[in-house]
């Protein structure tokens, strides 16, 4: 693995971890695809640093426990906006 990809993903893994970020969130901060952060967290992550990696897929199986809420909250929003 190359050194750019090793530290995108150790930056990566710690800033989910201190921030309880999603993968989406992520992505967007630092301006590369969803995939690419996924893959990044879960299989390269594995290979360069195992504790780190079950860190992060604790945040983010959590993340996925919640997003059900974090969909309707974004729906609300959208509807209470548009009937203001």
């Amino acid at each position: 693995m190359k050194d750019y990809i090793e530290e995108r993903v150790l930056e990566l893994a710690k800033y989910i971890i201190e921030t309880k970020a999603t993968v989406r969130s992520a992505a967007k901060k630092y301006r590369i695809s969803k995939s690419t952060v996924h893959k990044d967290v879960t299989e390269r992550l594995q290979e360069l640093n195992p504790g780190l990696c079950q860190e992060v897929k604790n945040v983010l199986d959590n993340n996925k426990a919640e997003r059900h809420i974090r969909g309707g909250l974004a729906t609300q929003k959208k509807y209470k906006r548009k009937h203001e």
